[in-house]
């Protein structure tokens, strides 16, 4: 299965690796943590973090996760996204990459 991507803002995921466990207010309030593929990152961080300028991508390995990863169009974006309903081991992170502007002020990625 394909590498999976979470944006994530710097110091929450410094604290969730003290912890051993990521668990985002969305598993809280919805149910699942929201990843994106690696073509889907820039396009949702520009959608969803534009005021942000701590952000990270973890790049997680679903080998490694305890819940499968499940593809999904919850909001009739005609584009499914993969979900895990579970909390993300800080350990199943392959890679860390730093999500920065371009000079036109949009977000892009091109992971090493």
């Amino acid at each position: 299965m394909s590498r999976i991507f979470h944006i994530v803002a710097e110091p929450d995921w410094r604290a969730a690796c003290a912890q051993g466990s990521y668990r985002p207010p969305s598993l809280e309030q919805e149910g699942f943590v929201h990843f994106s593929y690696r073509d889907q990152v820039a396009r949702t961080a520009n959608a969803r973090f534009r005021d942000r300028t701590d952000l990270l991508v973890v790049e997680v390995d679903p080998e490694r996760l305890a819940q499968p990863v499940v593809d999904e169009d919850l909001y009739g974006s005609d584009e499914e996204f993969p979900h895990v309903y579970g909390a993300i081991p800080t350990s199943a992170a392959v890679a860390e990459h730093r999500l920065d502007r371009g000079p036109d002020g949009e977000f892009g990625f091109q992971p090493g």
